[in-house]
């Protein structure tokens, strides 16, 4: 067994450091992908459906062999990254991968359905920056921060009980959080074998945050950015964006992969329908994956409304997205507009998906869903895990949900986004509280409430009548 392991490193560093040999083992690899995910596949998705999957994937294969080529991601960052990727318990005796195993039948056995895929921490609410409409806050009096031990008692939480291995940190911005003197660095050192995608404005990652997060090989940060230097530094300040490209050149300098982040919204909506913006941040900023998250309004009418895009761009968003990821091999992420990767709505708790918990404890359904049944505080308290509130009502309900709309319209996955009324009427219970003064607003405000509707209707005509036939690549 030991001989075995040592030839498998051996041919892993050969690939990994021959350009060559790594650009046929990619080939190689793409089309054993396509093969299972598309030409022998035998399982209940449609092709359509697994097209997509295969296209996204393919994309990310070939985006990291890119960023190696240019030298943005360098090999001892995978190097480091391989026990993850891979898993180093497949290469050796398996117990731990036995462990992790047993971990998901145990869940299932208690609870009914498999784990959660990861969770999404929001540590702290302070930010550095003062972005038109954003719910963080600069103001250091005001602001919430959990505190160090409740955020490594989720995370063991979810690497014990879940047996999951992938933690999303998101904000306000990660990098401002301080805690019992330990950082979100401390977090991630203490931590080798889990793996962080970090949310972040991008204005406080320095050299040695850069050199760090290469030696830990077990973070990637997404930057947020509105569009090009004008549209970033217009909403959120003169100079953010320079700060953000001398981040990204020190990120670069130590091999660690980026992604860029960008909220879609009707001001910028012709910026993100032109090939010229992602052929800028993939082939000259060097960022390997992009994620787009659509603006989700929260609060009274009129005060997000404006931002919101309309049904009708949305869909032009995707179909732009379809070519995207399959001719330019760009990966992007939607977050409502490829539930067709995700096999619909990811919140709730449900397998493969996920739960979110913010800087004051609150444990939320999604990023997108600000309203809470239970708390970190006193689900601790009484010696309970996370894994007892995903089982609210409220995450029930959410799941029941899912299970009924799956697979029907891939292009409206969101229970409150695409499904406002059923949300308020079926998925909300009395015990719900809203996280925030805004999300309380929304609950009770009428001209916000038809806004949703209209929305919600007007894009369930345009997916039925106009885009099923786009769900095939071209």
């Amino acid at each position: 067994m030991a001989n075995k392991n040592r030839i498998v490193e051996k041919l892993f560093t050969i690939v990994l450091r021959q350009k060559q040999v790594r650009q046929f083992s990619v080939k190689k690899i793409d089309d054993y992908i396509y093969d299972k995910m598309v030409k022998n596949y035998s399982g209940n998705h449609s092709p359509e459906v697994q097209l997509a999957r295969y296209y996204y994937i393919s994309a990310a294969l070939n985006s990291v062999n890119n960023n190696l080529n240019n030298g943005n991601i360098s090999y001892e960052f995978i190097k480091r990254i391989k026990p993850l990727l891979i898993g180093d318990d497949f290469l050796h005796n398996g117990d731990n991968f036995k462990t992790y195993r047993q971990g998901h039948f145990d869940y299932k056995s208690k609870y009914g359905l498999n784990p959660p895929g990861f969770v999404a921490i929001s540590p702290t609410q302070k930010c550095n920056l003062q972005c038109v409409g954003c719910y963080a806050s600069s103001n250091n009096e005001t602001t919430q921060t959990l505190p160090y031990n409740y955020v490594t008692k989720i995370i063991d939480d979810v690497y014990n009980n879940f047996c999951r291995r992938f933690i999303v940190i998101s904000g306000g911005e990660p990098f401002m959080y301080k805690s019992e003197n330990k950082t979100i660095m401390d977090v991630f050192e203490k931590y080798p074998d889990v793996f962080f995608l970090v949310f972040t404005n991008g204005t406080l990652i320095n050299a040695d945050i850069a050199e760090k997060m290469s030696r830990f090989g077990n973070v990637t940060v997404a930057i947020s950015v509105e569009g090009y230097e004008y549209e970033t530094d217009a909403r959120r300040g003169i100079g953010v964006y320079k700060k953000i490209k001398k981040s990204i050149g020190y990120l670069q300098s130590y091999g660690v992969p980026f992604g860029i982040s960008v909220t879609a919204t009707s001001k910028n909506i012709d910026l993100l329908l032109n090939e010229d913006f992602y052929d800028f941040y993939f082939n000259e900023i060097g960022a390997t994956y992009m994620w787009q998250f659509q603006m989700m309004p929260i609060g009274k009418a009129g005060e997000t409304l404006d931002l919101v895009v309309p049904p009708k761009q949305r869909i032009e968003l995707y179909k732009f997205w379809t070519k995207l990821v399959k001719n330019k091999k760009y990966p992007i992420a939607d977050f409502w507009n490829n539930a067709i990767i995700s096999n619909g709505c990811l919140a709730y708790g449900s397998e493969g998906g996920y739960i979110y918990v913010d800087w004051n404890g609150n444990i939320m359904p999604c990023v997108f869903v600000p309203y809470y049944v239970d708390n970190i505080y006193d689900i601790y308290g009484r010696n309970l895990s996370l894994a007892d509130a995903v089982m609210s009502e409220f995450m029930k309900n959410g799941r029941q949900w899912q299970n009924i709309n799956k697979g029907i319209n891939y292009h409206m996955p969101c229970s409150i986004r695409d499904h406002y009324s059923n949300f308020k009427q079926n998925i909300l219970t009395k015990e719900c509280k809203p996280e925030n003064r805004e999300a309380a607003e929304a609950l009770t405000d009428d001209e916000y409430y038809d806004f949703m509707i209209c929305y919600d209707t007007e894009l369930a005509m345009l997916t039925d009548i106009n885009l099923n036939d786009n769900l095939k690549y071209d």
